[in-house]
């Protein structure tokens, strides 16, 4: 059956998503980690509410289209409670989900460790008539037989450590693996399904000019697979068709309020050649006196796409109670 080199394209990049990378990713992670490490739930000591809308590659179609919200709050010293939702779609697929996170803290060291699981459910759906067919869309065997529309329950856990100027962290938020469709391509390719995410952060906020300057580094790693890339066995290459993540990020905060921040995104395997540099961004943060938190991210995509991306982000945190704090929270 003779198809146009578009379909074909989108096919194999649909299933390759499938089979790869299935989580959004934002450039401003640093606001949005409730929406994948539940330890991070009520750590801010006050709750806080993030909405945030991310457009990747504007002027591409079928280009990912993400929006998340998370609320959070501590329930005591030692239980934080959180919800995330969230919203994505690239091509002619789509997810929707919301998860609850449980999180409990004790004091470890100078600083807490907080312990986090997370349950939740997922609506992954696709709509292939959306796509251009050279034959009628019945005639094509490819895309019989696919569900529409599937509902994937989910758990996940993760790790959150914070002191007053580091944190770090460790999670896997949707442990299971749920297959996608129930058929093989002439059994030669595995069906297709949602894959096992890692993320690791680290951080920190060092004052420079006391808390008029503070200066915050931090990074983020997203691997599938359990960095299966850097094994002797290759073959574990095409199960996961997906780079380890590496984004970096260096930030100032100006006088509590204004924050700026630049960031670079690429993969661990762009040093053998086996991927790319995906981009260098920029984003601006500003808290307002109410506890309005505004935000903006531009990035400037690397590769041969070309197409930049955009993130903005709205928050509220309910910190009346953060002046009387000995030690402010920067992450």
């Amino acid at each position: 059956m003779r198809k146009t080199s578009l379909i074909t394209l989108l096919l194999i990049g649909m299933w390759g998503l499938m089979n790869a990378q299935q989580e959004p990713m934002f450039t401003k992670y640093m606001f949005n980690s409730l929406s994948f490490n539940p330890g991070y739930a009520g750590s801010h000591e006050y709750m806080s509410v993030r909405l945030l809308y991310r457009k990747q590659w504007v002027d591409f179609a079928g280009a990912p289209e993400t929006q998340t919200f998370t609320i959070h709050s501590p329930v005591n010293d030692r239980i934080g409670l959180g919800l995330s939702m969230f919203n994505d779609k690239i091509g002619a697929t789509g997810t929707t989900g919301a998860n609850l996170s449980y999180a409990y803290r004790f004091l470890l060291g100078a600083g807490k460790l907080s312990l986090g699981l997370q349950g939740g459910v997922t609506n992954w759906r696709s709509d292939f008539g959306i796509l251009k067919y050279r034959e009628p869309q019945a005639a094509d065997n490819v895309f019989t037989d696919m569900s529409d529309s599937q509902w994937l329950p989910n758990f996940g856990a993760g790790l959150f450590y914070y002191s007053k100027i580091w944190y770090a962290g460790f999670s896997v938020p949707r442990l299971l693996e749920n297959n996608l469709s129930t058929r093989s391509a002439n059994n030669v390719i595995e069906p297709a399904r949602t894959r096992r995410h890692y993320y690791f952060t680290a951080g920190a906020a060092l004052p420079l000019a006391g808390n008029d300057l503070i200066f915050k580094p931090s990074m983020l790693i997203k691997n599938v697979g359990l960095f299966s890339a850097f094994s002797s066995n290759n073959q574990n290459l095409f199960e996961t068709g997906a780079p380890t993540e590496l984004d970096i990020d260096a930030s100032l905060l100006f006088f509590e309020t204004l924050w700026v921040g630049l960031s670079f995104r690429s993969a661990f395997e762009a040093a053998t050649g086996d991927s790319s540099v995906d981009s260098i961004d920029a984003w601006i943060s500003l808290k307002l006196a109410n506890g309005v938190r505004v935000g903006a991210a531009f990035d400037q995509t690397l590769t041969k796409i070309g197409q930049p991306s955009f993130e903005v982000m709205l928050g509220y945190d309910f910190d009346y109670e953060l002046k009387r704090m000995n030690t402010p929270r920067y992450f």
